[in-house]
């Protein structure tokens, strides 16, 4: 691995350009859903693709996790045998998906009629798996390739779901479809890139390892999906409307946590070299449009929820809350990359499971637990005893139990960073990215907010413009940023 080929602001503005512009394609796409569907159909629409398709592709980063630290450290044949090795977890996943669907269903309160649409999803768990593995690998070698991949699903997506959706009239079922061809081509993309190193050995003595360190990730995993069980819970108690009110909200503040891709290639730099200067360059760059991006969101609430789906224009409230989430767990993030690059309990490639309980891998691994601690009984109580079968309240009783969450445990996680590294965090820079996204919200509140799409998205760029113009003006490095990237793509 060369550090050209892992430059840092490089790889992360190419990937942050690639999201932005899947924001555009991923608005078409759920201006296509939203409007196709009618309210119990988009509810499931987010339970098949989201919530029980995720169960199953729980364990899809388990061994990625541990094949991207070994290609990191350049072990031989570690991208083959953790794509192939995942390859096999996806199978057994998808069998037992099949086997439990029929079950599943009716445990939810959902009419069998649905069931061919859950079938159709199988597949989609085996690509979970396999976009997972590609994109771990790629993440070490040519992380920028990971955005090509992106642009090149989102504008499947699109064709396919206005062929699909609209022209022939496939609802539920096409909206399914669509994914699972957008997603076939993104991998088949990934493939290509990585075809040199497929051609490596597999190595047996990795996956027994990977194994090994597996039953921490596995621990994390069972943690993070306890949590997602609000999910399910908004669905039973919450009332029809209220999974999609919710969805269609994180569906929008889903573009904050694009900024953390600003910081893709800190991970594996991490693992390499471990330089704090690193960690602060990626801060800068990932507040540099976290910020306006959470205030923007704020500022058009209402406008960025009616325009996917007019029975949601209440949800702004519910947007305003998942969008500040976003901003924590955007941070949250990156704070979880210094403290895994920074571990070195396999860098020997050999490890106990006693290591591992006393790195602090396991140390973070562990803090989904306290997420679902205090998101599982507080959403029980909530919508059982104040939000029961009222969409809005129930939702926005979520939105807020998720915030207080994630601040919970973003404390705990600046706490364990900072007894492993000093970070020098670039105040300075914060200030004015905060100054120039309060003017720039300020402006969006006070003009007046369109429900069309063409018309939102046209004064989202017009407040994306005040702030960039704003910060040009009070900051050096932004003014050279232009010059930078001109620079890099040459």
């Amino acid at each position: 691995m060369s550090k050209k080929d892992l430059r840092l602001e490089y790889s992360g503005y190419v990937i942050f350009a690639a999201k932005m512009v899947s924001v555009v394609t991923g608005l078409v796409f759920q201006f296509i859903v939203a409007r196709a569907l009618n309210k119990t159909e988009y509810d499931l629409y987010f339970n098949a693709l989201t919530d029980v398709a995720g169960i199953f592709a729980l364990l899809a980063g388990v061994l990625p996790f541990w094949a991207m630290r070994f290609a990191a450290r350049n072990k031989e044949g570690a991208i083959k045998t953790g794509i192939v090795a995942n390859l096999g977890i996806s199978a057994a996943a998808t069998l037992t998906y099949v086997l439990l669907i029929p079950l599943i269903l009716p445990a939810l309160g959902i009419s069998a009629a649905y069931l061919p649409v859950y079938y159709i999803v199988a597949i989609q768990i085996v690509e979970m798996y396999s976009i997972v593995g590609l994109e771990a690998c790629l993440q070490t070698r040519i992380p920028r390739k990971i955005g090509y991949g992106l642009v090149i699903q989102q504008f499947c997506k699109v064709i396919m779901g206005y062929v699909l959706i609209v022209l022939l009239g496939q609802l539920l079922i096409g909206v399914a479809v669509t994914t699972i061809i957008a997603f076939a081509l993104q991998i088949g993309y990934y493939v290509r890139l990585l075809a040199e190193e497929l051609k490596q050995r597999f190595r047996r003595e990795y996956v027994r390892q990977w194994l090994k360190g597996s039953i921490i990730n596995i621990y994390n995993v069972a943690g993070g999906q306890m949590a997602t069980f609000v999910f399910i819970m908004l669905l039973a108690y919450g009332g029809d409307g209220a999974r999609g009110k919710l969805g269609a909200a994180a569906i929008i503040v889903n573009v904050i946590t694009y900024s953390s891709f600003l910081a893709i290639a800190l991970y594996p730099k991490l693992l390499a070299e471990k330089r704090s200067e690193d960690i602060t360059v990626s801060l800068k760059m990932v507040l540099m449009f976290a910020i306006p991006l959470t205030i923007g969101a704020i500022a058009l609430a209402d406008s960025y929820v009616t325009i996917l789906k007019p029975d949601h224009a209440d949800a702004g409230p519910i947007l305003i809350f998942l969008a500040l989430n976003s901003l924590v767990s955007v941070i949250s993030g990156l704070l979880g990359t210094v403290i895994l690059g920074f571990d070195t309990v396999d860098e020997e490639s050999r490890m106990s499971l006693r290591q591992l309980v006393r790195s602090r891998i396991f140390l973070a691994f562990s803090l989904p637990y306290v997420y679902a601690a205090i998101t599982l009984p507080t959403t029980f109580y909530a919508l059982t005893n104040f939000a029961h079968d009222q969409p809005f309240q129930a939702a926005l009783s979520v939105s807020i139990i998720t915030l207080s969450a994630g601040l919970a445990t973003f404390f705990i996680q600046y706490i364990i960073v900072r007894n492993m590294v000093r970070i020098k965090p670039p105040w300075k820079n914060i200030a004015k990215y905060v100054f120039s996204a309060a003017i720039m919200g300020a402006v969006l509140y006070l003009v007046p907010h369109p429900t069309r799409l063409t018309m939102t998205l046209a004064e989202t760029a017009i407040g994306g413009l005040v702030y960039i113009v704003l910060l040009m003006a009070i900051d050096k490095e932004t003014r050279k940023l232009p010059g930078t990237i001109l620079k890099n793509l040459r």
